[in-house]
């Protein structure tokens, strides 16, 4: 099984990850941002990953230093489980539809962390959660785990559904990329991701 544990503590957060790749979409999210743990509920669910993520973090001041520091440790914990990346097929894309928004995510698992990301015009705030803080998670994650990743919510009209369209798209690519397809070495003319 692919599994790893993480932990993180600084004078603004504490965070502990754990995460299996070969789950079942089981998750256990304490994040003290409510909206941002139906978030990666919905990762874990939608990626079919085992996620366990408790952060105590300085929310008096904002969600901020929680989220990019969930954002280090998640990524820190797939790259982890991921090992030498032998036998995945590396590449994953989705476009998940929530109602009348649309997003879409492609990613290269390439040891070469890069974002780009397009979230268009949102609401600054849903249920407590600040929408900008989503490029953070997304930035923090994909540098912590050596990924390309590129996140676009290409149109709708509900903060909610859009942030929701992304995350759930996140987790269908992420699960394709990491899904074991039948070779032995890892796919790349170089020898190593």
């Amino acid at each position: 099984m692919r599994k790893a544990e993480k932990k993180r503590k600084t004078a603004e957060t504490s965070v502990r990850v754990s995460v299996n790749l070969d789950g079942k979409g089981e998750s256990k999210i304490d994040t003290g941002v409510g909206f941002f743990d139906h978030m990666l509920t919905l990762f874990a669910k939608h990626g079919a990953f085992d996620l366990t993520v408790k952060c105590d973090g300085d929310l008096a001041v904002d969600g901020h230093h929680s989220i990019e520091d969930i954002g280090i440790v998640l990524g820190e914990a797939f790259k982890e489980a991921l090992g030498d990346k032998a036998g995945i097929a590396r590449y994953g894309s989705f476009y998940v539809p929530m109602d009348e928004a649309l997003a879409f995510v492609a990613l290269d698992i390439s040891g070469r962390p890069y974002l780009v990301y397009d979230g268009g015009e949102m609401a600054p705030v849903v249920g407590g959660y600040d929408t900008e803080l989503t490029e953070e998670f997304l930035r923090a994650f994909a540098f912590n785990a050596g990924i390309t990743l590129h996140a676009k919510i290409l149109y709708g009209n509900n903060t909610h559904h859009k942030i929701e369209a992304l995350f759930k798209a996140l987790g269908h690519a992420l699960a394709a990329a990491v899904r074991k397809d039948g070779s032995k070495g890892v796919l790349s003319t170089k020898g190593v991701l």
